[in-house]
């Protein structure tokens, strides 16, 4: 089941599903070395379970980044907050062999529109990596600006990291 986007090209969204089990592992288990250390992306069957559960539609929502038949990556909307927010944060990464082919970039992009168009959010974030350069140069390309560094924010693999705070606001796009 699709997400309708007004994209003309052949990239587009659709939710993530438990039948994307499979496919979703074996992606992310080709794809560890461009994840580590900056996401963590599971790679078992309780680690997609546990991922999967996240999206309840309220305060997350997650999808693939699909171009035609292939999946080229995932993002999510999490920590929706409503109220005086009305905010949200992304995550998103890539899978091999799409990365570096500008298909996260469109995904993005529609994600960032699917947020404010159609969850009626003002503000969407993202917390990166300063060493990430693919990931910073992606916020780049869909709007978004940095308005600071946190250190020590997320812990990761164990280990507390360092981030940039990313973000766009709807009527500043």
């Amino acid at each position: 089941m699709g997400i309708e986007t007004e994209a003309a090209g052949p990239v587009f969204l659709r939710r993530i599903s438990a039948g994307d089990r499979d496919e979703f592992i074996a992606l992310a288990k080709a794809s560890e070395g461009l994840h580590h250390p900056w996401v963590y992306v599971p790679t078992t069957v309780e680690g997609f379970a546990e991922y999967l559960a996240r999206f309840d539609g309220i305060t997350a929502v997650g999808f693939l980044v699909c171009v035609r038949n292939d999946v080229a990556g995932f993002v999510s909307i999490s920590r929706i907050e409503r109220s005086s927010y009305e905010r949200g944060v992304l995550g998103y990464g890539a899978f091999v062999p799409h990365a570096g082919c500008g298909y996260m970039t469109e995904g993005v992009g529609l994600a960032v529109r699917h947020g404010f168009e159609r969850l009626g959010l003002h503000r969407l974030e993202a917390d990166i990596q300063p060493e990430n350069a693919a990931s910073l140069q992606l916020a780049r390309r869909v709007g978004m600006r940095r308005e600071g560094f946190s250190p020590g924010l997320i812990r990761i693999a164990g280990v507390w990291r360092d981030h940039e705070r990313w973000a766009i606001v709807r009527d500043r796009v």
